[in-house]
This record gives C-alpha cells, structure tokens and sequence, in this order.
C-alpha cells in the first residue's frame, strides 16, 4: 500500500469514529428500526434492569462522549488507579480467585468434617456459618437458644468449640473468613487462640471477620449493643490487628445483606461504602493514620441475577473507593485505595419451586462476579432455600466455580467488558447514582447518624416493595415462581437434617466446661473486661484473656451488656 492509499484508508478510518458521522447514522438507523418494528413490535416487557434501571437499546461512542468519557482516568489499566478493571495487574493469569464455599452446621465436629472434605476437593479457603444464638451472642443453654443450636450454622460457645471446629486444620496454611458481627470481637479472640494454641506466628495467621455492624442496623438485624459503643468494638479489633495480626482482614464491609433486604444494586453498593467511609472516620478519630489500617479493609457484596448490572457494580465500587481513599482521605499507599473484595451468589434468589433450576442460576451470577473482577466467591448451593446445604449440593457449588475457572476460558483476559459501550455507560450510571447517595448521607452527618434517622432503612424498604409489586404483576420474572410454574409433580430433594440431640450435647459440654475451668482465674479475667469497657480502652486483650480462662461467649457478651446497654430499634412508618 503506497502513501497516498495509507492516508485515504487513514481518512474513511476517522471517518468511522467521528460523532457527528455516527449520531447521524443512528438517526438513520431509528428510522429503519421504525419500519422494521412495524411488522416485528418489540415484546410486551419492561426492558429495564433487576434494579429497574431502564436498558437502552443500543449503546454507542457517543453515549461514553455524553459522560464525559475519559479511557486513562475512568478505564485505566488494571491494578493501577483507579482500578475500575481490577486490582491486581494479572488478575486470575496469576492467581485465581479465591473459591469459598459457606459452611457450618450442628456441631463443631461435624463442621469440621465438612471443611476437611472442602479442602480436599480443591477449595482455597474457609468461610465459617455461625448458628443464630452464637450470632447473638448466645450460649447454647440460654432459654433464647432453644431450638436454634446448630440449625442455622455451627454453635459456638467456648474456646474449646473454637478448637474442635479447627482440629486437625493448620491455620498459617489457610485463609478463614468468619460470618459474625455483634458478637465478633469475642469469636475473633476465640480464632487467635486457636493460632497461639497452634503456634502459627501472627503474620501468619490470614482470614476476615466480617464484623459490619453498621449494616446490622441498616439490613440484618443481629445487633446487641447500641450503635456507638457497637462501633466502637469494631475499631478496637481494626486498632488491635492493625498493630499485631498485619495479614487480617479485621472487617468486611458487607453489602450482601443490604441486597438480600431488599437494596437495589445501586443502594447496595452506597450504603456498603458509606458503611466503609463510617469505619475509616471512626478508626481516624482512634488516631490510627489511613495508610496504617485502610490496605486491611475488605468488602462484601452480593452477585444477583442481572448479568450486566452485577458487573457494572463492581466496577464502579473499585472506581468510588480507589478516588475517595485518594482525593478526600489523602491516602498515600495504592493499597489503600484498592478495593478487595468477597462476592456471593444472591441467597433471595434461590427459589423453593424447581430447586435444580437455581444451579442456573448460581452459574450465571457466579460469572458475573468473576466478570466483575471479584478477589474471592462463594456459590450458594441449589437447596440452602430449603435447608442447610448438603455434601452433594455443596460440591456442584463448588465445581461450578471450577468450571468457569477452568474450562469457560474467562480466567485468561482482564475485564473484557472494558471499552464496551454499554457496560461503560452502565458504570458510569451506577457510580453516577450511588454517588448521590453518598452525598445524601453526607449532608446527614454520616452514616450513623443516617441510620438513626432511618434513611438507608426507608429506601431499602421502598425498594424491596416495588420489586414484589413487579413480580406480582409479572413485570419482573421468577421462573417457576410467577412464570413456567410445574404442575407436574417433583421428586422430593434430599435436605440436611439438624438432630436436636446437636443441642444437648452442646448444653452438655458447656455444663462439664464451667465444672473443670479454673473458676477464679475466669471471673477474674471477666472483671477485666467489665473494666475496659467501662474505661474505654481497647477490649480485645482483654476478651482474649477471658476466651483463654474458658468464658463463654454470652458470659463475655453480658458483661460489655452491663456497661452498654442493649439496642431497641424505633418503629418507622
């Protein structure tokens, strides 16, 4: 090709990408879509996201021009700022995400068994289900927990649960995440126990407490304490691992919880980073500086049946955190600005009608996550809506995310949604979006003190009533729920059943436990902690001093009670 020929080709070339070219044949293109949908009409739906975003039809370069566009600043690279395609510079070229699946049932032995035949069947980490009374901060025999123990999750009642639960399981050779919030700092001390017990160095030691109470109050419900002395426990277990357990994860800020209550994706992802930016000014407050703690916060969000929508999420949620650690807080070290996160498929979208048909779905949402550029999944099981998951459900969760690892092909290339038109579009919109909520809660005073006017509340609220509107009208789908029910009958689907002699057992033990413990040494290690909170000082050393005496959990959670009080919610209508 000569000169001249290379300069026309380069001309008809700029040609093709100038806007006034394309948005005059866009208008071209409407009025053939006109004539077209004459005689093939679209169909009778609301084309809008799960969310009820309205989907545009086609998207092009002069959407992206309209926001404003800019491929260095919004896009970037991955694993340099501002992340939007990721956190790491290879991401699953160099390591997979990490696959978890939730387990926790009946006992502390019997939840063992489970994590030993996960691990041997390719797992990379432990994501622990805790029973309701423990999530209370409960002991077995307490008259609240009859009827609960091990149902839910696994009881936990003492150190000595603690060290059933990991018998056997080297803890500086695995990651563990832990599902608790109210109780947490109690369940942590518990962990690092077992650590000492075990003898792993504490730089050793990695995993994440979930511990998120702001977003109990706002979705969830478990709570104890009032919210300031509650808050003020999960900046003494960021204070205290800041400075000894540098590989802890000491919160993940949790937005699954936001959208399984009803949030819409938008709503999930500002509540969840308002909950984060509440955490980081609290830890401030402490004195810690953002560099010290910021790299150690982790996130936690839900992967619902809206392919697109779900990847947009997490692309603006890495975008938001990464400008706001950078531009307001001042942050200096990249880590700081990175948001790592866990994802898990959406639990509310599992249905009780045509259960296997939720293999599907945990698939799709599985990708999505994966397409998001999430650090770490857990796939729900196709029976958790009717019961605790059993070994067969919880190994094709499993090998589902084994199969997408290793035989979709999406774990070789980074964000290929990355420069799509519609998916940029679709961020941009979301961050848009969330944004103003930020703001909102921001004019507020924060997110406390939005919590306590019942602002994140009301919205979900409003949100979860409007989705069951459309179901009921069919402008939201569920298949085999308001749409291609079976009336043909089922086989019955195998569930995991809860024995209630789990439950005197674990009343048994605790009751042999307080017998053999050295009952001195106990209450004076509980005196401790009554004095620490009522003096204000950090509560973890001393709650890990109690956990090593063999107080129990509630014995622990009832002492800080006489010094903070219990919560109450007030009513909104």
């Amino acid at each position: 090709m000569d000169r001249n020929d290379k300069k026309s080709a380069s001309n008809k070339a700029n040609q093709g990408n100038d806007l006034a070219t394309i948005r005059k044949k866009q208008l071209e293109w409407e009025e053939k879509l006109k004539q077209s949908e004459a005689s093939l009409p679209p169909r009778p739906v609301k084309f809008t996201t799960l969310s009820d975003m309205e989907v545009p039809l086609l998207s092009t370069p002069v959407d992206l021009h309209n926001d404003g566009f800019d491929y260095l600043k919004d896009l970037g690279f991955p694993g340099e700022y501002p992340y939007t395609r990721g956190v790491q510079r290879n991401m699953y070229r160099g390591k997979l995400w990490t696959m978890r699946q939730f387990a926790g049932f009946a006992s502390a032995a019997e939840t063992n068994q489970r994590f030993k035949l996960l691990l041997e069947h390719g797992q990379t980490g432990l994501s622990t289900a805790f029973d309701m009374p423990t999530l209370m901060g409960l002991d077995a025999d307490s008259p609240r927990s009859k009827g609960e123990v091990g149902k839910c999750g696994v009881a936990v009642s003492s150190l000595e649960d603690m060290e059933e639960l990991f018998k056997g399981i080297p803890l500086g050779e695995v990651t563990t995440s832990m599902t608790i919030n109210a109780p947490a700092i109690v369940i942590l001390a518990m962990y690092f126990a077992v650590a000492e017990k075990q003898g792993v160095p504490k730089q050793k030691v990695r995993g994440t407490l979930q511990n998120d109470i702001l977003k109990e109050y706002i979705a969830q419900k478990e709570w104890i304490y009032p919210i300031e002395p509650a808050v003020k426990l999960v900046i003494d277990t960021i204070e205290y691992t800041t400075q000894h357990y540098a590989n802890w994860n000491s919160v993940s800020i949790s937005g699954y919880h936001i959208r399984e209550a009803g949030a819409t994706a938008v709503q999930e992802l500002a509540f969840t980073l308002a909950d984060g930016l509440g955490y980081v000014d609290e830890s401030l407050k402490r004195g810690m500086t953002i560099d010290e703690f910021a790299p150690r916060l982790s996130f936690f969000f839900d992967v619902h049946n809206d392919f697109f929508e779900e990847i947009a999420k997490f692309r603006a949620a890495r975008r938001i955190w990464a400008r706001i650690m950078r531009e307001k807080y001042q942050a200096k070290d990249p880590k700081s600005w990175m948001l790592r996160t866990h994802a898990q498929t959406a639990g509310v979208s599992l249905t009780a009608q045509q259960p296997y048909n939720n293999i599907v779905r945990v698939a799709v949402q599985a990708m999505a996550g994966i397409l998001g550029g999430t650090n770490s999944l857990h796939t729900n099981s196709m029976d958790e809506t009717l019961a605790l998951p059993t070994d067969e459900a919880v190994m094709i969760a499993l090998r589902t995310q084994q199969i997408i690892a290793e035989e979709s092909g999406v774990a070789n290339v980074i964000d290929p949604f990355g420069g799509s038109y519609f998916m940029e579009t679709l961020t941009n919109r979301v961050e848009r979006e969330a944004l103003n909520y930020i703001q909102k809660i921001d004019e507020m005073g924060g997110i406390i003190k939005s919590i306590e006017k019942g602002f994140p509340q009301t919205e979900i609220a409003n949100s979860a009533y409007h989705f069951q509107r459309q179901l009921e009208i069919q402008e939201k789908v569920m298949v085999g729920v308001n749409k291609y029910q079976a009336k043909e009958s089922v086989r019955k689907m195998e569930t995991l059943y809860i024995d209630r002699k789990v439950e005197k057992q674990q009343i048994e033990r605790l009751v042999e436990l307080r017998r053999k413990r050295p009952a001195q040494a106990h209450q004076q290690a509980l005196n401790r902690v009554k004095d620490a909170a009522i003096n204000g000082t950090n509560l973890m050393e001393p709650i890990l001093e109690a956990v090593k005496a063999y107080a129990t959990l509630q014995e622990i959670c009832d002492t800080m009670k006489t010094v903070y009080g219990e919560y109450r919610e007030s009513g909104s209508f």
